[in-house]
């Protein structure tokens, strides 16, 4: 009979040893930097690379920026490098990022809650006119873009926007990026809650601090008490969406854990009232949750949908109340459903003060700056001095006296700015795309201008609110999963056998009423040759099948792929 082993696990065979790495969350002890961005965060904090383009670089030029400012550090003011001219979509995976770059940057201007009065707009049309080649494009999260900025030039642009209160800082980067919000916050007749100052104060406590300078991810917010729900709520990392407590009164409910690009999810409520007051507090405990255990070893899952996805919103809610709080939270009610199909806030509406704003429809958010210097002079000229942006790349004109109405919108349609737009004018969203984005493999801008043009000639008639969201790459920048009709750039082949440009589509997507993504039809791929007609067959066959009362998202979801190739 054999022996026993003194010690029985010596007679199993023993695995080699492996240590857990985690995911990189800094509240389980994973500090060791896990990938590049962690280290050249670690390094040094983004923030302060601001010192070295005002010493260095802008004197010194382009070459004598360090690769981790360059193509890190910099975001965190704003400044992306632009795509090289003349680099097709083929090459976009396949060139080193000192290939893909060009001398030349993005800058984009932050617009929390899309407010600007019209001396901030002047300034931002004349920068765009002296520094960015009458570049000035309106964002989807009520920013606005420059392109062919030299870093020459940047102290000085920093120093003209600060003088009227506006900056870039956070505008990019790992960092809590603009708060966007109702662009009507205040004025609008049917308005919950006011969010306004809650914005302003997480800004002034948190936008340029260190205590959230180094997130995961980016982090995208979002606060609105309009009964619209015209901030797009469902796909932010955190949300203040305003509702009636039966007991309470207005305030909002939270949600967190939405985003989109390639791996899209619908944010999700935690069942938590939150009154105005709280707000910021309340901010800074989710955003501390993602800095503290978030994901940051992989990039890929460095978002804080991936997070709230894994805890659930019980664990999330309560890891919140208990180590960032410090007290529980209120129960509260969801938001209603919105009773307008339209969530952009275009045309004439009064506000609650008897006076009127003024919604227009730019051709996919693409503006320069001479135009906007002229819808300043046009708003002062018509008594107002408060514009806004929108998450529809839009811009609305407030505090228009009922006289002066008819006059404005005459003026605004002599600029190719109408208020009364058609549906797809009014509908159809693009990202920047190939023009100057790296990542892009194809064009969006002038195709969504050009589609516009092709649709109200071929249909006229059409009348049903249709959103047609247009973008360059994967990324989703313009939100394609939720869009009616979503057109995802890449390559693909044509009838020849060649490959062209064209678009993955997706269809029956939507945001606010019955939130969801939209579906993809096997197979179906249009060149951007074939667009037009592609959806010029598609919402003739939407016209012929509804039933009464039907959105294009619903009958998508119901027809046959045949009715959708």
């Amino acid at each position: 009979m054999a022996a026993t082993p003194a010690n029985p696990a010596a007679a199993t065979p023993r695995r080699k040893a492996s240590r857990h790495r985690g995911e990189g969350q800094w509240a389980a002890g994973h500090f060791t930097p896990l990938n590049g961005n962690e280290q050249f965060k670690k390094d040094d904090d983004g923030l302060n690379v601001r010192t070295r383009i005002e010493t260095i670089y802008s004197k010194r030029g382009f070459d004598s920026i360090d690769p981790n400012d360059l193509r890190g550090r910099m975001r965190w003011w704003g400044l992306y490098t632009q795509r090289r001219q003349g680099i097709d979509g083929g090459k976009t995976a396949v060139l080193e990022p000192e290939e893909l770059d060009d001398e030349y940057f993005m800058l984009r201007v932050r617009i929390d809650g899309g407010r600007l009065t019209t001396q901030q707009l002047r300034v931002i049309g004349e920068i765009s006119q002296e520094f960015a080649r009458g570049t000035a494009d309106i964002t989807d999260r009520q920013n606005v873009q420059y392109h062919w900025i030299r870093i020459e030039d940047v102290p000085e642009i920093w120093e003209r926007l600060e003088a009227v209160g506006l900056s870039t800082t956070e505008a990019c980067g790992d960092t809590p990026r603009v708060i966007i919000g109702s662009p009507v916050a205040g004025i609008a007749a049917d308005e919950i809650i006011d969010g306004t100052s809650a914005i302003d104060e997480i800004h002034s406590r948190y936008i340029g601090s260190k205590e959230f300078s180094n997130l995961p991810r980016k982090f995208k917010t979002a606060i609105s008490g309009s009964p619209l729900l015209d901030v797009a709520h469902e796909i932010n990392d955190i949300a203040f969406v305003g509702v009636v407590h039966p007991e309470h009164g207005p305030g909002f409910d939270l949600w967190v854990g939405g985003g989109l690009s390639t791996n899209p999810k619908i944010g999700v409520r935690l069942g938590a009232w939150v009154p105005l007051d709280e707000v910021p507090d309340v901010w800074a405990g989710v955003i501390g949750i993602f800095r503290d255990y978030g994901y940051r070893r992989l990039r890929t899952r460095a978002r804080l949908k991936f997070l709230v996805a894994d805890w659930g919103a019980e664990k999330f809610r309560r890891t919140l109340e208990d180590e960032y709080l410090k007290r529980p939270l209120l129960d509260g009610p969801a938001p209603a459903e919105p009773v307008a199909r339209w969530r952009d806030h275009v045309g004439v509406h009064r506000q609650n003060d008897g006076r009127f704003y003024v919604g227009f429809a730019p051709r996919v958010g693409r503006v320069d700056g001479a135009t906007l210097t002229k819808i300043a002079e046009l708003a002062e000229a018509h008594g107002s001095n408060r514009v806004r942006t929108t998450v529809e790349q839009k811009m609305i004109i407030l505090d228009v006296e009922e006289t002066q109405v008819e006059s404005l919108v005459e003026a605004l349609e002599a600029l190719d700015l109408t208020a009364k737009p058609s549906p797809f004018r009014r509908g159809t969203m693009a990202c920047t795309g190939i023009e100057f984005c790296k990542l892009a493999i194809v064009e969006t801008k002038a195709r969504g201008a050009s589609l516009i043009d092709e649709l109200e000639r071929r249909i006229p008639d059409f009348d049903e609110p249709i959103t047609i969201n247009i973008n360059g790459c994967p990324n989703a920048c313009a939100r394609i999963q939720v869009a009616d009709i979503g057109l995802k750039g890449q390559l693909v082949l044509n009838d020849k056998g060649e490959q062209v440009e064209g678009y993955q589509v997706h269809l029956g997507g939507a945001l606010g009423l019955e939130a969801g993504f939209g579906r993809k039809v096997r197979g179906l791929k249009v060149t951007a040759e074939e667009l037009p007609d592609y959806v010029e067959r598609v919402l003739k066959r939407f016209q012929a099948e509804r039933e009464d009362g039907e959105r294009f998202a619903t009958w998508a979801a119901r027809a046959s792929e045949e009715a959708l190739s």
